[in-house]
């Protein structure tokens, strides 16, 4: 494979001309309706479409990323841009936008390319930043958002977009000349990696926190422009620009919150992320001037930057032999986030007359996410202990308060040859020796009452009727407010021990 340097600054910018052909509708809408008649509905439905096909391809994009490598599919879809881009060129209806923004959805379905190629090149430990680098290619919005409405006022808009054919062209010949043309392929069929996560609740958490973070930010990029003119009668270049101070924000902390999941737990930082995001709803829901909208906004930026590169830490690490498919479902749920806040944002302003609920409800969103977050960094815990658990060399046995036996890890078996299924439900008594009297027994549990713990030697019984000795502990496990709700056995067999120093 080639120089990872390499493929991480070619992928990023391959991103980066992805994305910036993606948001040519959206950035010179104020400029196509001067010449093409719509209606309000028209024009968000027009914003929104290159959405559909930019998220829903991630899925078969990332797949074939992971089977043919990153080099062949940015070319096949820099390639298949061409079309979509001359189209709209000399669009002159509704129908022409939307066929040619359809298409236009390809540029941003590279997303999954790069967060399915670039994490082959790197350890785990950088998977975070490595992809909050590769997401800085958003910045590509931004540059469009700003740039497009000043050269449509130039040039038009028609001559804008035919700019574009020139930089596709560019940077099809680049993917085709730099590309890793042995880059590590996965073989897989579709319908097997699929069959591998569709059932995995993982999967599902990760697809709603990436289509609230993702789906925010792409949303805001798709509808600021437009809005901010008619809500707040500022010029298209004026709203151009605080797209993309808004785009510039949340692109430059992606990789920053990449870092921070790499440092510490991602979980936690989500926690943080999505208190954010709720926060930033409420206040855009009663924001009635500019100023206060614009801190609103801000703050989703900040938080949804973070959030990107957060998740995209979590995807390789739970799903490493599926990286394809999942990145792909992942950044689709992400992408399909972006399409329906501005159908929803026009909807409830023609039923209400303002915006206030449809910002509330990306808050409610985030509040349900939070709450998961919180759900799977426990469920994280408590599965960490269990391997810890499975993974001792010593046998372990763990009793209810009642001395029944809940778990028993694999060294418990290898000592005792019984296996958990055999056990659960029953007492220690299952491999007592019968070698010790009630004497013993009363001073083992007087110790762990008083001094909250025993420890010594005993001998038990193997399944197969053989006496062993075995230094054996056992500790109480309290709640926190003092009462016993389990106990912990965990022992060594020390037979051979014994017999060598007789011998």
């Amino acid at each position: 494979m080639k120089k990872p340097g390499l493929q991480l600054i070619l992928q990023t910018s391959n991103l980066f001309i992805g994305f910036m052909v993606w948001v040519l509708i959206s950035s010179l809408m104020p400029y196509i309706t001067m010449d093409i008649s719509l209606t309000s509905g028209q024009a968000s439905i027009i914003t929104a479409i290159p959405v559909i096909l930019g998220s829903l391809m991630r899925i078969p994009i990332g797949f074939y990323a992971d089977r043919f490598g990153a080099r062949i599919i940015f070319l096949i879809s820099f390639l298949i841009l061409l079309f979509p881009v001359f189209f709209l060129s000399i669009a002159d209806s509704f129908t022409d936008l939307v066929i040619g923004g359809l298409l236009l959805g390809i540029g941003g379905a590279v997303f999954s390319i790069g967060v399915t190629s670039l994490p082959k090149y790197y350890p785990k430990e950088k998977h975070g930043f490595i992809n909050g680098v590769y997401g800085i290619g958003n910045v590509g919005t931004a540059i469009t958002s700003f740039g497009a409405p000043v050269l449509a006022g130039a040039i038009g808009w028609q001559g804008t977009i035919r700019s574009f054919l020139i930089i596709l062209l560019v940077f099809a010949a680049l993917v085709f000349i730099l590309g890793d043309r042995s880059e590590e392929k996965v073989k897989k069929s579709m319908a097997e990696q699929i069959k591998g996560v569709y059932k995995n609740t993982t999967l599902g958490f990760l697809s709603l926190f990436y289509f609230i973070t993702f789906g925010a930010f792409v949303a805001f990029t798709m509808f600021l422009p437009s809005f901010l003119v008619d809500n707040f009668s500022l010029e298209p270049v004026d709203a151009g620009i605080r797209t993309a101070i808004f785009i510039v924000i949340a692109t430059a902390l992606r990789p920053i919150g990449g870092l921070l999941a790499d440092k510490f737990n991602a979980f936690i930082i989500l926690m943080f992320v999505f208190i954010g995001v709720a926060f930033s709803g409420i206040l855009l829901s009663f924001s009635p001037g500019i100023e206060w909208y614009t801190v609103g906004a801000l703050a989703v930026a900040v938080t949804v930057g973070i959030g990107n590169g957060t998740v995209f830490k979590l995807v390789p690490l739970y799903f490493s032999k599926q990286a394809g498919i999942v990145n792909g479902i992942v950044s689709a749920m992400g992408g399909l986030g972006g399409f329906f806040p501005p159908l929803l944002l026009t909807g409830v302003a023609n039923l209400t007359g303002h915006h206030a609920i449809a910002f509330m409800l990306m808050s409610e969103f985030a509040i349900v996410s939070f709450i998961i977050v919180i759900f799977m960094y426990y469920q994280d815990r408590v599965s960490i202990e269990g391997k810890i658990i499975e993974g001792v060399a010593e046998g372990m046995m763990i009793t209810n308060k009642n001395k029944v036996i809940q778990h028993v890890n694999p060294a418990f078996t290898r000592i005792t040859g019984y296996h958990q299924e055999e056990v659960v439900g029953k007492t220690p008594k299952v491999i007592s020796s019968g070698k010790h009297d009630k004497a013993f027994y009363k001073d083992m549990w007087e110790s762990i009452n008083n001094k909250g713990f025993w420890q010594g030697e005993i001998q038990n019984q193997r399944k197969n009727g053989e006496v062993y000795k075995e230094l054996l502990t056992i500790s109480p496990v309290k709640n926190n407010v003092g009462e016993i709700i389990q106990y912990v056995g965990v022992f060594n067999d020390i037979s051979n021990m014994k017999q060598s120093s007789i011998s």
